[in-house]
């Protein structure tokens, strides 16, 4: 179930051992699985589109795209889609993503960026209209702020936290974004809440928590996503802000798998239940539970990193990123190259690795040592 990255690599794990067995992919989407990533990165920086399409249909399945399912029977082992039509199986994946959190107001006004189709709407909008709102700081956030003002587009960035990113990165990192965002052209206001939206004409008035009145042509909204639970609750599996899987990917339901963002998975190395909605994760954890599917008992041990691109900057991260934590940074030069470690009671949790390359698995060997680390004891470790 699901038509994802996560979904499309479960695929492939099957194919790898089991490459003529009955499978099928029964997926919401009207695509084929795609890449997400350049949706809000290499799109908008001239790839092009016939980059992003994963080729599922060369892997021997029965794809049904559009077709939601609604209902999961596990006593019968059968799924139902919105239509009534009924798919039998002998192991099922519920890859089935997360779902963009929405506002109160403002209808079909706010586009929630997720998906291609999304990025289709947003290109065409973009052709005729020059000003847009983006809401949300975070990782959707901050890089639709940057592809929209590298087409061009007058861009306000709206968020409540104190800096680009305040949730991630350190406070001093996360202010230093807004004044760079600025310097890009885009208006940045932090600490600022949209509470309402009103149509006139081609106009979208947002009324802001200050009182004021922001006039723009299209409104772009990352304030989260939550996982897509739905099915497995009311199937009666285990559900604790994700699906939880063990290091095999089965779920409470030994013939139940899960996998990618809807999946929560202890990690050995950060000692700790996570979810993660990211590209890696998706890719190598999809892989691993569908060959486990197939019979290989892999367990899943891998830490996943993340990425992102800010106009010219970017990084690679791996682990918890949480400004809540003890930071250190290690700068080559403030702001522009360095590494930012996250500790958490002497242990390094997380590594933010800013303009710093070739370095995730350094990274993640240095979370999984025990420790205790000071933060002396850090400076140049990874630069």
């Amino acid at each position: 179930m699901g038509g994802g990255m996560a979904a499309d690599a479960a695929l492939r794990g099957i194919r790898e051992l089991d490459p003529v067995g009955t499978v099928g992919m029964v997926s919401a989407e009207p695509h084929p699985p795609y890449n997400r990533p350049p949706l809000s990165k290499g799109l908008w920086k001239g790839q092009s589109v016939d980059e992003i399409w994963r080729h599922a249909d060369d892997l021997a399945a029965e794809v049904h795209l559009g077709h939601r399912i609604v209902a999961l029977d596990l006593e019968r082992s059968q799924a139902t889609d919105e239509q009534g039509q009924v798919y039998g199986f002998e192991k099922i994946l519920l890859a089935t993503g997360s779902t963009p959190r929405r506002f109160p107001f403002g209808g079909t006004d706010i586009l929630y960026y997720r998906t291609y189709d999304d990025y289709r709407h947003l290109r065409a909008l973009a052709q005729r209209a020059e000003s847009f709102a983006v809401i949300g700081g975070g990782f959707i956030g901050s890089e639709m702020a940057a592809a929209l003002a590298l087409a061009n587009k007058h861009v306000t960035l709206i968020f409540p936290e104190g800096g680009i990113g305040g949730r991630l990165f350190p406070a001093d990192l996360a202010r230093f974004l807004v004044d760079f965002y600025r310097e890009k052209g885009v208006e940045v206001r932090p600490g600022e809440e949209v509470v309402g939206l009103e149509r006139q004409g081609q106009d979208l008035n947002l009324r802001l928590q200050s009182g004021q009145t922001l006039t723009v042509h299209g409104v772009v909204a990352g304030i989260g996503v939550s996982p897509s639970v739905e099915l497995a609750q009311q199937a009666g599996l285990r559900v604790e802000g994700g699906i939880v899987v063990n290091e095999l990917g089965q779920t409470d339901a030994p013939n139940v798998y899960a996998a990618g963002d809807v999946a929560r998975f202890y990690n050995p190395a950060l000692q700790a239940w996570m979810r993660v909605e990211h590209e890696d994760h998706a890719n190598t954890h999809g892989l691993a539970v569908g060959r486990n599917m197939a019979g290989a008992h892999e367990p899943y041990h891998h830490l996943p990193f993340f990425y992102s691109d800010l106009f010219e900057l970017g990084y690679e991260a791996v682990g918890i990123l949480d400004s809540r934590l003890e930071t250190v940074s290690d700068w080559t030069d403030p702001f522009r190259e360095g590494v930012v470690y996250y500790l958490e009671e002497g242990r390094v949790r997380g590594v933010l690795l800013w303009n710093t390359w070739g370095k995730v698995d350094a990274a993640r060997a240095l979370i999984a040592e025990p420790g205790p680390f000071r933060p002396q004891d850090l400076k140049g470790r990874l630069g």
